[in-house]
């Protein structure tokens, strides 16, 4: 098991690495973020996929082929000013829509992909039109938002500085597990929420905050300027701190969230696609959580601008 586990996050973090360095010294058509997207899109599906599969083993109505669809359009309408920017030619700064409008779009999009299957099955299928909506927007809006923003981190303030906020966004959630897991297993002696995590103590969650709020002040005074992204106004003393609080925190509410649901659907993991880690959510559930508060944070200026 931990072998399993061990391969597959060497794996993945591989594939991550290398398409973050070939966004940043060989981007495409001189766009960056591109590099990013085959893999964002496989997240967005592989989350997507896992959650209609539980809800399905617990005899929930989920239409998973629409429903996947319908996530997976969000992030690519998020997309779509590159359209301008593969052509060598500016986003146009004075469109109504801007650049954060278009993930507002593809959430109308997804929401209307799931009504228009259930108005061309009603009658011709099995009952549940309400049941199916309701789940599936759920999980469209779900996955499909926070994949969204990501987009919207990776194009902040020019190449160099998206790529560092995406990354440090990245490093700061994720880092949380590792302190949580390290410090739970050293320390912990308080159970935090033992009816959807028996694992989780309080110990194990102030660790890894505390990691978290370092791994944010490394990556803002030294990865940013590594990457050569230019500060125009230095970060605040206390904003990497807050900056990292929030990614750990918000982390760990998408962990406790992806908990919540595979408790109500009996199921121990989200899936088997990577094997020892389990399923895409397992990988996702707290860069899910952490997507919006991490940009709100980016652009209040917390890491500089």
């Amino acid at each position: 098991m931990l072998k399993d586990r061990l391969l597959s996050s060497v794996v993945l973090l591989s594939v991550v690495g290398l398409l973050l360095w070939l966004d940043l010294r060989y981007p495409l058509w001189g766009v960056g973020g591109l590099w990013l997207l085959p893999l964002l899109l496989a997240l967005t599906i592989g989350t997507a996929a896992d959650i209609c599969r539980l809800l399905q083993g617990a005899n929930r109505l989920v239409d998973s082929r629409v429903t996947i669809l319908a996530a997976v359009v969000v992030p690519v309408f998020a997309c779509v000013p590159y359209l301008w920017e593969v052509q060598a030619l500016d986003y146009p700064a004075d469109c109504p829509v801007g650049r954060l409008g278009w993930v507002a779009v593809g959430a109308f999009a997804a929401i209307a992909i799931v009504l228009v299957a259930e108005m061309r099955r009603y009658g011709r299928g099995p009952a549940g039109a309400i049941d199916r909506v309701q789940a599936g927007v759920f999980v469209a809006l779900y996955t499909g938002l926070p994949m969204a923003m990501l987009v919207a981190v990776r194009n902040l303030h020019g190449d160099g500085w998206g790529l560092a906020a995406l990354i440090t966004l990245i490093a700061a959630t994720k880092s949380c597990d590792a302190g949580a897991y390290g410090s739970g297993k050293l320390l912990g002696r308080h159970k935090l929420i033992p009816r959807l995590s028996p694992g989780k103590t309080w110990e194990g969650a102030i660790g890894g905050v505390l990691l978290s709020v370092v791994v944010a002040y490394g990556c803002v005074h030294f990865l940013f300027p590594a990457m050569g992204a230019k500060l125009f106004a230095s970060p605040p003393w206390w904003g990497p701190g807050v900056l990292g609080a929030v990614c750990a925190l918000s982390g760990m509410a998408g962990d406790l969230a992806e908990s919540l649901i595979k408790r109500d659907t009996g199921a121990k993991d989200s899936g088997t696609t990577l094997p020892g880690l389990g399923g895409v959510w397992d990988v996702t559930d707290s860069l899910i959580a952490a997507s919006v508060p991490g940009f709100l944070c980016f652009a209040a200026g917390l890491a500089g601008t």
